[in-house]
């Protein structure tokens, strides 16, 4: 289990300046009913996980391509709303929840944990478009190690980032096992240091994120993985403020049109190659992009699904509950709160999307 100052310092790493949200979400809602819900924002900010190259902070994943469509940023300029991006690297989690309980962004595309946590915090977000079908998670040991699943790794030392949605995928894990966490020594790290405690055998595994590049390299080998396993991807998606969405609704539904407009351009056959470049822009070699990609129970068009189905309600549901479970969240939230389906089906239909994509058969 983690001991009392892992604990200690999960909350203070996840919570960041979540102390203050109830505050800072009272002073952003005034903002917002000074503004009317008739006036239009002087600014759309819209934050995105994102890279650094050069120096410069880029926007990655399907803002990128939003970005680059420039549709939104034409039907923003012609309403008089100016439309700011802010990519974040590192810490996304905490960094972007911040940012929104000081009122700096409207939206952001990001993981589902510290969305669940700023909610609870006072700081009321909800889901305008569900991104996909969910990002696998991995378990990796060094390629030192004999072993080859994580019952062998009872009494061991696993290194995870807890606070961010992959911790969920690891208890989830354990459940599976029929195992308790209480069986392993679990150790809070972010990524950076945790790949270097794997490397020098300072952990017996690594559960995150994006583990082919470490395999590729040597650092890790891949004893479990999410693949072909849906109800145990992690999921990130687009949020925005409550506030927002109540005092200009037709923004939030340009933007969520915008978002599906960019899903849909991604879940074309003949725009696979692209997607797939577009995901070597952060340096991921071609050939980890391609298997990750590759999920012989996920259909590419699917991958790309924004559909409010009994799936994604099922995931949060099970968000929520480990969120409690583990005391990270105090208030009760319901899934129905979170999620907010109104825009996605006003674009879809706008769009003649209502019957392109399929519910989840899970």
């Amino acid at each position: 289990m983690f001991d009392d100052e892992e604990n200690a310092m999960r909350r203070r790493t996840v919570m960041g300046g979540l102390a203050l949200l109830p505050l800072a979400g009272q002073a952003v809602s005034a903002v917002s009913a000074a503004k009317g819900a008739g006036a239009p924002p002087e600014a759309l900010r819209i934050a995105s996980t994102g890279f650094a190259e050069n120096g410069k902070a880029e926007l990655g994943g399907i803002a990128y391509r939003v970005q680059q469509e420039g549709w939104l940023a034409r039907e923003l300029k012609q309403r008089g709303v100016r439309l700011e991006w802010l990519p974040v690297t590192g810490d996304t989690g905490a960094t972007m929840n911040e940012a929104f309980a000081s009122g700096r962004i409207d939206m952001a595309a990001y993981g589902d944990l510290p969305s669940v946590i700023l909610n609870a915090g006072g700081v009321r977000t909800q889901v305008i478009v569900p991104a996909g079908r969910g990002t696998d998670q991995f378990l990796l040991v060094p390629t030192s190690s004999r072993a080859t699943s994580l019952a062998e790794l009872k009494g061991k030392r696993i290194s995870v980032h807890r606070g961010r949605p992959w911790e969920l995928g690891l208890r989830q894990l354990i459940a599976d096992q029929r195992m308790s966490p209480t069986d392993f020594r679990l150790i809070n790290m972010d990524l950076k240091p945790g790949t270097a405690a794997l490397a020098t055998g300072a952990v017996d595994a690594l559960f995150m994120i994006n583990g082919y590049p470490l395999e590729d390299k040597g650092i890790g080998r891949i004893i479990w993985s999410s693949k072909g396993l849906p109800e145990r991807k992690m999921r990130a998606e687009l949020w925005a403020r409550r506030d927002f969405t109540q005092a200009h609704p037709d923004i939030a539904e340009l933007v969520a049109t915008a978002w599906l407009r960019a899903q849909h351009w991604a879940a074309l056959d003949g725009n696979r190659e692209a997607i797939i470049k577009d995901g070597t822009r952060n340096g991921t070699p071609d050939s980890v992009v391609r298997r990750s990609y590759d999920d012989p129970g996920l259909q590419w068009k699917e991958r790309w699904s924004p559909l409010y189905d009994d799936a994604v309600y099922r995931h949060y549901r099970r968000v929520l509950a480990f969120a409690q479970e583990q005391k990270l969240i105090r208030q009760p939230l319901t899934a129905e709160e979170l999620l907010e389906p109104r825009f996605v089906a006003a674009g879809l239909k706008k769009l003649g999307l209502a019957n392109y994509w399929e519910p989840a058969k899970v």
